[in-house]
C-alpha cells in the first residue's frame, strides 16, 4: 500500500479511541468534513495532499532514529511507523491523554518499535545530534514558546538531517485567519505570534541548508536540511 492508501486507512483503524480531533485531521467523518471545509477550506483530497506531502519525507526503508513532536493521537503516523519495522521511532507529546491514545494504537497495529515520552517541546529530555528525522505535524501553531520549539529541533537534529512537517499559518485565507484569531486562539487551540509562509521560509533558512516550504490553503508544509 502506497503512502496515500496508509493514509486513508488510519482511521478506519482507531475503533473507540476515535476523536473528534481524528475525524477533522483525516476529514473521515462528517461533522470532521463541515469543520474542515468551514474552518480550513479543506477537503478529503486536500487533506490527503498535505499529509502525504509531509510523509513523502520519511523514505520506505528507513532505519535511522526518527522524532516525532507532537505525536497526538498518533492518527496519521503510525499506520506508516508499522511499515518502518528497522527504524527507532520516538514519539513526544506534553499530553498524557493524547499520547495514551496514540499508544494504544501503536498497540493495536504491533509496532514494537516505538517509545512514548511525556514531555516539553520546549525542552525535549534529548542529547544533541540524535536524529536522523524530526517530524512536527500540526503543532507549531499551537506551542506557547515557538523559538525554544524551534531551537530544540534544531539541536537534537544530526547535521545532514531532515525537520520535516506542517501547520497552520496566516494570510492564506481570511476567513481560516479569522477564526484563528477570533475562536481559536481564546480557546488555547492555537498560540500567537503566528507564521506566515514568507516568515516560516525566512526563519528555516537562518538556521538550515537547504529549506523548502508549500501551502495547501493555510497548511504550511516544510522540509529543512540541516
Amino acid at each position: 500500500m502506497d503512502r496515500k492508501g496508509e493514509i486513508r486507512q488510519a482511521y478506519k483503524g482507531l475503533g473507540g479511541d476515535r476523536t473528534f480531533y481524528d475525524g477533522m485531521i483525516t476529514c473521515s467523518t462528517f461533522m470532521g468534513k463541515i469543520v474542515s471545509g468551514l474552518v480550513w477550506n479543506l477537503d478529503k483530497e486536500k487533506t490527503l495532499e498535505y499529509q502525504e506531502m509531509v510523509l513523502s519525507n520519511i523514505p520506505e526503508n528507513f532505519g535511522g532514529k526518527l522524532l516525532e513532536v507532537p505525536v497526538g493521537t498518533g492518527v496519521i503516523t503510525m499506520p506508516m511507523y508499522r511499515t518502518l519495522p528497522e527504524a527507532e521511532i520516538t514519539c513526544l507529546d506534553y499530553s498524557p491523554d493524547m499520547m495514551q491514545r496514540a499508544k494504544r494504537f501503536a498497540e493495536r497495529l504491533d509496532i514494537k518499535n516505538i517509545d512514548f515520552i511525556q514531555g516539553d517541546v520546549g525542552n525535549m529530555p534529548f542529547e544533541d545530534e540524535s536524529f536522523e528525522i524530526v517530524m512536527s505535524l500540526n503543532g507549531f501553531h499551537a506551542f506557547p514558546d515557538k523559538s525554544a520549539a524551534y531551537n530544540e529541533t534544531y539541536r537534537v537534529l544530526k547535521p545532514g538531517g531532515v525537520f520535516c512537517g506542517c501547520f497552520a499559518v496566516m494570510k492564506e485565507n481570511k476567513r481560516t485567519d479569522w477564526i484563528i484569531r477570533n475562536i481559536y486562539t481564546p480557546k488555547g487551540y492555537c498560540t500567537p505570534p503566528f507564521e506566515t509562509a514568507e516568515s516560516l521560509k525566512k526563519r528555516l533558512e537562518k538556521m538550515y541548508r537547504t529549506v523548502k516550504v508549500d501551502t495547501v490553503e493555510s497548511i504550511a508544509v516544510f522540509r529543512a536540511v540541516k
